[in-house]
């Protein structure tokens, strides 16, 4: 503890203008805790494995998901930490579609010009601890969802872009048990304006508000009430 301490005082400025930083996290739980410590974003991935926590406390009824997959680097963990759960997983596999990219282009969030096409199903599910729980939805979202009566307790929404992050709260928000988690990624990030927005007007149309998290990206956080 007198180390971070000491870092922090002679190397503080330094971290923050690289937008590092030092700092304590529940020094007082005695609660095991499994987090991969290398995976790049801390606070992202405790802040899921707190919520498992949560749910699992509860015992919330529900299955989780994710929109957006790319490589699965994140549904893995989401995988680990709900293993009874189904997990779907919504993706094109191929990058952005063309649709969306029209609409970040028409309203002036973004140009979309970034690969996501290096991946594939078969990459995903290799990385997945449980891959027999997962099922794989590809395609244009939210079609690939027409066929799913289900309730979440767990949802990420991480497609960059404003249609596919609005119409997946559209979705998820009305099928989330109460006391289930939306996590919604890049809402603080300048590069995808369509994120915040997308938050800021599902948010204004149902009267509720969400809690920012200062993760890489800074993800935006709903409970169902």
């Amino acid at each position: 503890m007198f180390l971070i301490k000491a870092l922090n005082y002679l190397l503080g400025k330094f971290l923050y203008s690289q937008k590092a930083h030092l700092s304590n996290s529940l020094k007082y739980s005695n609660r095991k805790r499994d987090i991969d410590i290398h995976y790049l974003d801390y606070i992202r991935l405790a802040t899921l494995e707190l919520i498992s926590n949560e749910i699992h406390k509860k015992n919330l009824v529900g299955n989780v998901a994710e929109v957006g997959v790319y490589k699965g680097k994140f549904a893995k963990y989401i995988n680990q930490y709900f293993p009874a759960k189904k997990l779907y997983l919504f993706d094109t596999f191929e990058g952005f579609d063309e649709n969306d990219i029209a609409t970040e282009k028409k309203l002036g969030f973004n140009d979309a010009t970034q690969d996501f096409s290096n991946t594939s199903i078969e990459m995903v599910l290799k990385n997945m601890p449980f891959p027999g729980q997962c099922i794989i939805k590809k395609g244009f979202f939210p079609e690939t969802a027409s066929d799913i009566d289900d309730s979440f307790v767990f949802v990420s929404l991480d497609t960059d872009l404003f249609e596919p992050i609005y119409q997946g709260l559209v979705f998820f928000y009305p099928k989330m048990t109460k006391g289930g988690y939306i996590f919604v990624h890049d809402v603080n990030n300048d590069n995808y304006k369509g994120a915040t927005k997308a938050v800021e007007q599902f948010c204004l149309e149902q009267g509720i508000s969400f809690l920012p998290i200062p993760d890489s990206c800074g993800s935006a956080v709903f409970v169902k009430n």
